[in-house]
């Protein structure tokens, strides 16, 4: 009992010399128990253009799709082109049998010469008439009657050159033609096959050169977009947007489009903004109906603020950097953030240019605790070897 007793006052005078210890090592050292303070590494926030992209799922399309339908029916004689190979616009794809639209286009040339003579002989009658109504030879209405003969007999060879032209044009047709140029697709009637008309359908040509990619933009992404254009943190390119596009297995499409379309509507079942952009597809590597990412090029963020992602911590009122201010101690500081540029993080918030931003270091630190600035010229530490 004596024992402990004589250690009290002991304890009491050792509490006090490691309280001086303290204060005076807080105003030699800055540290705590008179250790020098920690070094950190900062970063001088300094406004800078940022240039913005944006990605989004797509998916591609042919820039022109024809269906390839026959407009008179007749029996399919011959198939003209390779499935699935390219085709030019004009080609012949399938050959109609033309014998019965030859046949009628005879006929029409008959029913034309006919025509012609009947209205060349109303014409006659009436030239001989109209002298002999002056002498009043012939009545009035015999000579109307050759008047109205020669009209009918002219209109008469309108409507027989009008059929010799139907019967031409069906005749043409049996020559079924490519609409566009591009790839064609399967067959789907074969040599043999009775058409009906325009309801069959015999196969489609797609064009591939260029080729278009159709994605969505959010509403609540596009609602964003535009506020920060409103209030001049983000700038949209004035001749729209560059694209890119990455493929299923990750390579970059090596050729770069634009956008050419965006839809005005929103979606209803997928509260997105449909838009296109028309990509170069000179080799036909990319085919329709591919899932890609589309990513969009040249939106520019303005004196944007950033740091790097490692400063930012996480606080219970969100998240928060610790900057350096002019009595060399550190302070946290709330910030709102944006999104990534990089490895750094873009503060829409909480930061002005000049504030020093600690990024390294930040283990030691406590609220108000005296900092260190460390030599940015200085060399890393070798690392120690170990001893044999």
């Amino acid at each position: 009992m004596k024992k402990v007793l004589a250690l009290v006052p002991c304890l009491v005078l050792a509490a006090c010399g490691l309280s001086e210890g303290q204060e005076k090592g807080g105003k030699k050292g800055g540290g705590p128990l008179g250790f020098p303070p920690p070094e950190v590494t900062v970063v001088t926030v300094q406004p800078r253009s940022l240039p913005v992209t944006f990605e989004y799922a797509g998916q591609s399309a042919g820039s022109r799709e024809a269906e390839v339908r026959p407009r008179v029916a007749g029996i399919i004689v011959r198939r003209n082109f390779d499935e699935g190979k390219p085709v030019k616009e004009g080609q012949s794809l399938y050959s109609i049998d033309p014998a019965p639209f030859e046949a009628a286009v005879a006929k029409a040339e008959a029913d034309v010469a006919a025509a012609d003579a009947r209205e060349q002989q109303a014409r006659r009658n009436a030239a001989r008439l109209k002298p002999l109504i002056a002498d009043k030879a012939v009545s009035q209405k015999e000579l109307d009657d050759a008047l109205s003969a020669e009209s009918i007999g002219a209109a008469d060879l309108k409507a027989a050159k009008a059929q010799l032209v139907q019967a031409k044009l069906n005749l043409g047709y049996t020559r079924v033609e490519s609409p566009i140029s591009g790839i064609a697709s399967r067959s789907q009637r074969s040599e043999g096959s009775l058409v009906q008309g325009p309801d069959v359908l015999l196969t489609t040509v797609v064009q591939v050169h260029p080729i278009w990619v159709y994605f969505g933009v959010p509403d609540n992404e596009q609602a964003r977009l535009q506020k920060e254009i409103e209030a001049g943190r983000l700038q949209l390119p004035k001749n729209g947007f560059e694209v890119e596009l990455r493929l299923a297995d990750g390579t970059v499409f090596p050729h770069k489009g634009r956008v050419n379309f965006s839809d005005v509507r929103i979606s209803a079942a997928t509260g997105t903004r449909d838009a296109r952009a028309e990509v170069p597809n000179p080799d036909s590597r990319l085919r329709p109906g591919e899932f890609v990412r589309v990513v969009l090029k040249g939106a520019v963020r303005p004196a944007a603020l950033t740091v790097p992602q490692r400063a930012v911590l996480e606080g219970p009122q969100g998240k928060l950097v610790f900057i350096v201010d002019e009595k060399s101690t550190a302070q946290p500081r709330p910030v709102e953030l944006g999104d990534w540029a990089g490895n750094d993080w873009i503060v829409t918030n909480g930061l002005k240019p000049g504030d020093r931003v600690i990024v390294d270091g930040l283990m030691k630190l406590g609220p108000g605790a005296p900092v260190k600035l460390a030599d940015p010229n200085a060399q890393p530490k070798p690392p120690a070897q170990k001893k044999q």
